[in-house]
């Protein structure tokens, strides 16, 4: 099924504190969902990314729970739009992502459900960072053409199985995803898609990326 033809199941939005930041995001809960993913945005991405809800739609036919979030206020997102520098602060948007799975695991229906992240560009080191910190919580991660490498020291402690996902003509993101590979000391799988670029664009590529992170979060989330 194409990228343009595939039906999404519609969030609910919803509205999280982190560090004293009112976050925005997209909650979409299918019927006996096996666990909740949680999406890092990054590289001026944000929930309304139609390659994020692709991912997520396929992950909804798992079916898994998937929470799209701004990391961002959308004050800072116009800021960032001029600078470009909130992007890679992954320690900031690492801190509010471990405050919004501390919100997840205080709502009655989602806390018995394990948790994987799925992070994109920087999001994915805000991802990696986060597994580190909440290492008890974070069972999967996933990353798009992220920047693991950005995640640095962390990447020692992470113990989240991780997926690194990247295109075979994104030459630069896969050197530094195969550097950060040989930090992680956990379970750890690099998949190159060839003539894939950056933003899989490519026909095919999305769908790829789409059915790897499906495939990993369902085997590492249910293992629990």
């Amino acid at each position: 099924m194409t990228l343009l033809g595939h039906v999404r199941t519609h969030g609910q939005p919803v509205h999280v504190t982190a560090a004293g930041h009112q976050l925005e995001g997209d909650l979409t809960v299918p019927p006996d969902a096996r666990g909740i993913v949680v999406f890092a945005h990054g590289s001026g991405s944000s929930r309304f990314s139609p390659r994020n809800q692709y991912v997520a739609s396929v992950l909804h036919e798992a079916p898994l729970a998937t929470l799209l979030l701004d990391l961002l206020t959308p004050d800072e997102d116009a800021i960032d739009t001029r600078t470009g520098h909130l992007r890679f602060d992954t320690d900031m948007l690492a801190e509010r992502l471990v405050a919004v799975m501390d919100w997840i695991e205080r709502l009655p229906a989602m806390a018995a459900l394990p948790l994987g992240l799925f992070g994109a560009s920087t999001g994915a080191a805000a991802a990696l960072l986060a597994a580190a910190s909440r290492a008890e919580t974070v069972r999967a991660v996933v990353s798009r053409g992220g920047r693991p490498d950005l995640a640095k020291l962390a990447l020692d402690h992470v113990r989240a199985p991780t997926l690194l996902i990247v295109g075979g003509n994104d030459l630069d993101v896969l050197q530094l995803n195969q550097r950060a590979m040989a930090q992680l000391h956990t379970e750890v799988k690099l998949v190159v898609i060839p003539g894939a670029s950056h933003l899989f664009e490519e026909p095919g590529a999305l769908e790829e990326v789409a059915q790897l992170a499906s495939d990993w979060f369902i085997k590492y989330l249910e293992r629990t």
